[in-house]
């Protein structure tokens, strides 16, 4: 879990929240437009949806120890190179790399490792998991702000870099086991001979898809639409937010701190969305997801004072942490773990073809309209249909399933 983590911490040298730190001082001292700069995150997304079903097959036949080490070392080597970036066509080679390893095998990696390791407590290890993410949106951005403030953002860039090697990279190279039977064990630390708790019972309770199976049930896509939508919402958000604070006249410190305090609520969020998809089905914890950003994005619309701009940024936070949280929980929840690699695989594209979608609308509308009004509207809407979209999501049943878990409702 703590290597899994650490991986999830780094990987926002590349995340919304970073880029939106950059983005003020990048647009002032290059003369690019936010279209221009968000294009860069949408370039990576849409690399990452074709990069993702090979991602999830590596995962599954080399393990996620291998992606991992391979993705930190190039993940900490292009965001050192976006120190020399200053032309469009390097900063897009550069960053985009960081963002398909942020999409693709950084996500699918961790989240299907942990997915492995747990079952009973799935819910709650996986927010344990996206809490590693926040405490990286809170560090990232302030790290890159404080030094972008003192020395610019060229040394930024290489301090972001640096700082993505020395954490993560020794733990995902040498802790990471791909699942508990490999060195001996049971999921949820259960002990081998134990009755209900051993490896047979598990074999008869968990989920046996194969990912050809999966791909034929109509839950799999369903999820994969409604979860691209969240994505679509989370990143036309988080890019932007700090230059929309700025827009609405707020100061620098403050639009940093509403930053913080998206991330900051992410990671509470993560906890109890953790807690309660444990005990609720997933299609509505994921309806309860859609809503909260959906509520979150229309009140965004009036945020220009502090106290505004802080409490609508911590509840977009909120509703993220349980984004995060519910996708990779549902996914193994409705198909057990034996390829859950491949199909996380598979189902990733819809996450960063989201993402690229979502940050370059809200640059577009912005550039065209003067204001991000359009956009953030537009986001409430999608929220309202996705929990449309998500309740559909009916566990499938297998033909071969004799009993079906409790926890895969």
């Amino acid at each position: 879990m703590a290597a899994a983590g650490s991986s999830q911490v780094v990987r926002n040298a590349a995340a919304s929240l970073t880029i939106a730190v950059f983005m003020f001082p990048l647009a002032e001292e290059l003369g690019w437009s936010r279209t221009l700069i968000a294009g860069a995150a949408s370039l990576g997304g849409l690399a990452a949806t074709g990069a993702s079903p090979m991602v999830g097959w590596l995962v599954d036949k080399y393990g996620a120890r291998l992606v991992l080490a391979v993705s930190i070392f190039v993940l900490g080597l292009s965001t050192i190179s976006l120190s020399w970036a200053t032309v469009p066509i390097a900063f897009y080679l550069a960053y985009a790399t960081g963002r398909v390893i942020f999409s693709s095998p950084i996500q699918i990696g961790a989240s299907v490792v942990v997915s492995r390791w747990f079952i009973k407590t799935r819910g709650r290890a996986n927010g344990l998991l996206s809490l590693s993410h926040s405490i990286g949106m809170v560090g990232f951005p302030i790290i890159a702000s404080l030094v972008i403030a003192s020395q610019g953002w060229r040394t930024a860039w290489v301090v972001l870099g640096v700082l993505v090697w020395v954490i993560a990279l020794a733990p995902v190279s040498l802790l990471i086991v791909q699942r508990p039977e490999d060195v001996g064990l049971l999921p949820d630390g259960d002990k081998p001979g134990t009755g209900a708790t051993d490896g047979s019972a598990r074999a008869v309770e968990e989920p046996q898809w194969t990912s050809k199976e999966a791909m034929r049930t109509s839950a799999l896509w369903i999820l994969a639409i409604g979860v691209g939508l969240l994505f679509v919402m989370q990143a036309g958000t988080n890019v932007h937010m700090a230059a929309y604070f700025r827009d609405q006249g707020l100061t620098t410190s403050v639009a940093g701190l509403a930053l913080s305090f998206n991330a900051g609520f992410m990671g509470v969020g993560s906890i109890i969305w953790g807690w309660l998809i444990d005990r609720v089905p997933v299609r509505i914890t994921l309806a309860g997801v859609a809503l909260i950003m959906a509520m979150a994005s229309i009140m965004l619309v009036t945020a220009d004072t502090t106290v505004e701009a802080l409490a609508y940024s911590g509840l977009f936070g909120f509703g993220l942490g349980g984004m995060l949280v519910a996708p990779p929980v549902a996914y193994a929840n409705y198909f057990g773990r034996r390829s859950l690699g491949v199909i996380r695989g598979v189902t990733e594209p819809f996450t960063s073809l989201g993402q690229a979608i979502g940050a370059l609308l809200s640059g577009a509308i912005f550039d065209i309209t003067g204001s991000y009004l359009i956009a953030f509207v537009t986001f409430a809407v999608l929220g309202v249909l996705t929990m449309v979209i998500v309740m559909l999501a009916k566990p499938p049943r297998h033909a071969s399933e004799s009993i079906v878990a409790p926890q895969i409702t």
